[in-house]
């Protein structure tokens, strides 16, 4: 019996594209529930994503992606637990950035790989890389993911992940920020579960070689460097 899905999606001011990833996830997740994680989007993405179906769980300011995805995955764990536990069901929670547009529908092929036991994480490997900088940011995520676990991971930094009900507890609360990714690897695989990268025709709206881009970037950086602190 196929494992109940529940789907998280990451945003924050996604008004332009995430109706767009919501209608693919529909596609890819027809029976699934799904919950937007509004980061105090200052934009509509609450008001579409509930015109959409979708559950929204908002914060009134921002406050990372880390804390907010976790408030949302909080929320799934416990209809998981409530609706699925005398029926002994299985349950696998699919994460996302609300900005995949068309391409979310891909990421079924996450989950089946959780369900098919070959993994209790699966994360998505871009396979046309889409913008980015000088990669100091990348290179870092791979290099702290390695030296705090040992896993060799080409996309450290994917959002885009399919975990088991059993790894996400152990990977909760998500940490600060843009470090969430990185942290949820590490925690992961310390915790013994098997993390396996799958590669998947995605796309995304990457941050470009502009002053903006390289800001982001810049913070990212600073987010994987306190999750490598704290993980020592």
């Amino acid at each position: 019996m196929r494992a109940r899905r529940f789907v998280l999606v990451a945003a924050h001011n996604e008004a332009d594209c995430i109706a767009a990833t919501l209608a693919a996830l529909a596609l890819a997740f027809p029976e699934a529930t799904v919950w937007v994680a509004d980061d105090g989007s200052s934009d509509a993405t609450a008001e579409i994503s509930r015109r959409e179906g979708a559950r929204v769980v908002s914060s009134e300011r921002v406050i990372g992606k880390g804390a907010a995805v976790t408030r949302a995955a909080l929320e799934a764990l416990r209809e998981s637990r409530a609706n699925g536990a005398e029926a002994g069901e299985r349950s696998v929670f699919v994460l996302c950035d609300g900005d995949l547009a068309d391409s979310a529908r891909t990421l079924g092929a996450l989950a089946e790989a959780v369900e098919r036991g070959d993994a209790d994480v699966a994360v998505a490997a871009f396979a046309t890389r889409v913008g980015g900088g000088v990669g100091l940011a990348l290179g870092f995520a791979r290099w702290a993911i390695r030296r705090r676990c040992g896993l060799h991971a080409t996309a450290p930094i994917s959002g885009q992940r399919a975990l088991s009900e059993h790894a996400l507890q152990n990977v909760l609360p998500f940490a600060h920020g843009y470090g969430m990714e990185i942290g949820m690897t590490i925690d992961a695989v310390r915790a013994g579960n098997r993390v396996v990268e799958v590669e998947l025709d995605l796309t995304h709206r990457a941050s470009g070689r502009t002053l903006r881009g390289f800001a982001h970037r810049a913070r990212q950086l600073i987010d994987f460097v306190r999750v490598y602190l704290a993980r020592a």
